[in-house]
């Protein structure tokens, strides 16, 4: 597959995690947020200040392969940049900074899914949300 084609089916997978978060009451601040030390896929603010911001990472597949649809893919290394990344959205975005902070991770695979949490097909091959992790890591 090529580059472009990955990047549209990740693409394609972070649309729908930010439709099933704002389905959930969720407002997307951020997509494809960057900075020097990476890329935060999603921010999402709460409106009730309890549950505050989430930086969402999705990984998005073609099949579940060896790493369990994406959750290997969110190893110490990248949990480190998502963390320096998100601390510099906080620098950027001081109006969040008081609020409580998290790191989900959202898998979504090709392919229709039984138990899926929201599937969306836009003239395109279905994708389903088929797990969506809240507080997946700790790091600082």
């Amino acid at each position: 597959m090529s580059q472009l084609a990955n990047r549209k089916l990740g693409d394609r997978g972070e649309a729908l995690v930010a439709e099933w978060l704002q389905r959930q009451g969720w407002m997307i601040v951020a997509q494809q947020w960057h900075c020097r030390w990476g890329e935060l896929d999603l921010v999402a603010r709460y409106p009730n200040a309890t549950l505050g911001i989430a930086f969402v990472e999705v990984k998005t597949r073609r099949r579940a392969g060896i790493d369990q649809g994406g959750k290997l893919a969110i190893t110490p290394q990248k949990q480190q940049k998502l963390w320096r990344s998100a601390q510099q959205f906080l620098v950027k975005q001081p109006h969040y900074s008081d609020l409580p902070c998290r790191f989900d991770v959202a898998l979504v695979l090709q392919g229709d899914r039984p138990n899926g949490l929201l599937k969306t097909r836009h003239g395109q091959p279905i994708l389903t949300l088929t797990e969506y992790i809240e507080n997946a890591f700790q790091v600082g």
